[in-house]
């Protein structure tokens, strides 16, 4: 593997958990430094805003980014490896007390107001479970892909499909499932226990289709190095654990990215006739969940699919049929916009992406939260407006 030649943007791949304790950032912190031992540009947000551990575990927590002469964050770097995390924003023992704005906040300005340079991958360590962080990261940002880690246990892997669906409902292909902690060697006689059962990661990555990366042993000297500030794989290259994430590390960074759909992200202002995304290529094979082509044009929002759909929706349609909170009764489900409120000449303002699932729209009279998934865009072909 040698290092790719500098592209416009790093593939985003995300690193979750169903729950905690699991081993996920331990797995992020050495997949990254075997991804930079093998020639990759590689940078690692640690995204896990209240519990944040990749410094640690690299050995740089006590480090303060510095600015640049453009006013963004410069990371700091370890075993070539980039880092941004709240840890090094923050005292050693200061809780991260944060409401949900300012967390996305933060999100944001990790990815976009940091000074990564040029990269080839960017992991993002996510915090466990489904919730706030995981759907801002999936809404925000084009991610390549999701990696799930779990361990063989049968509460870990139940708690892990959770993450898998979620990530499935967001649109973010799943790369693959990671079985941490799977089974102790003895370093006497080389008798393996599998503490945890045995091949619960590998059953449910079958189970759901997905690709199986590997399994990463029991390792004493993990909790060592997570204590020293050294990866894995710098303090014992040889040893099982550091092998199969040398493996996982190959298998991800030849993995290829979904290309079957419009680049994201984008924002488009119909206006000013600025940001319009390029088509893509269509074909009766193609994915029909993914975008291929937008237009504009006679008051209505011409979409093509991947698979060579086309749909027209009025301007007006698109607006009735917004399911933001301010015009659906987000517990009944009742119609809260009424059409008579809606007048007839509205027309769309701006179009952007939502993550690799939706378009969020703006309208002429000022509206603009609603978020309309590819699946119910889609939906609204051959539908009456009342039904949608």
């Amino acid at each position: 593997m040698t290092q790719t030649e500098t592209s416009a943007a790093p593939r985003m791949i995300a690193i979750s958990s169903g729950k905690g304790g699991v081993g996920k950032s331990t797995v992020t912190a050495n997949i990254a430094v075997a991804m930079a031992d093998a020639g990759l540009r590689v940078g690692v947000v640690d995204a896990d805003i209240y519990g944040p551990s990749i410094p640690g575990i690299l050995g740089i927590a006590s480090e303060k980014p510095a600015m640049s002469p453009d006013q963004k964050v410069i990371p700091a770097e370890a075993h070539g490896v980039k880092v941004m995390s709240m840890a090094m924003l923050s005292d050693d023992d200061a809780p991260a007390i944060l409401r949900g704005p300012m967390v996305t906040k933060y999100l944001q300005m990790f990815v976009r107001q940091v000074d990564w340079g040029a990269l080839d991958v960017l992991l993002l360590d996510l915090p466990p479970g489904t919730g706030d962080i995981q759907l801002t990261l999936a809404q925000a940002f084009p991610l390549s892909g999701a990696v799930v880690v779990s361990t063989p246990q049968d509460v870990s892997l139940k708690i892990a499909r959770r993450g898998m669906r979620m990530m499935e409902q967001v649109s973010v292909p799943l790369l693959g499932v990671i079985e941490n902690m799977s089974g102790f060697t003895c370093p006497e006689c080389g008798t393996v226990t599998h503490i945890f059962h045995q091949g619960g990661g590998e059953a449910i990555a079958q189970e759901l289709g997905v690709d199986f990366l590997g399994k990463v042993p029991l390792d004493p000297m993990v909790v060592d190095c997570g204590d020293d500030g050294r990866p894995l794989l710098r303090a014992a290259p040889e040893s099982p654990a550091a092998g199969a994430y040398r493996e996982i590390a190959s298998t991800l960074a030849g993995a290829s990215d979904r290309n079957d759909g419009i680049a994201t992200p984008f924002a488009w202002t119909l206006t000013e006739g600025t940001g319009k995304p390029t088509a893509a290529p269509t074909g009766s094979d193609g994915p029909a969940d993914r975008l291929a082509a937008l237009e504009h044009t006679d008051g209505a929002l011409l979409l093509r699919w991947a698979d060579g759909t086309e749909q027209r929706l009025t301007d007006r349609d698109l607006r009735l049929s917004c399911q933001c909170a301010q015009c659906r009764d987000e517990m009944s489900g009742k119609r809260l916009l009424l059409p008579e409120n809606v007048p007839l000449d509205i027309s769309l303002t701006r179009v952007w992406s939502v993550g690799n699932y939706a378009l969020g729209m703006a309208f002429s009279d000022g509206h603009d939260t609603g978020i309309y998934t590819f699946k119910a865009l889609r939906a609204m072909a051959g539908t009456e407006l009342e039904d949608v």
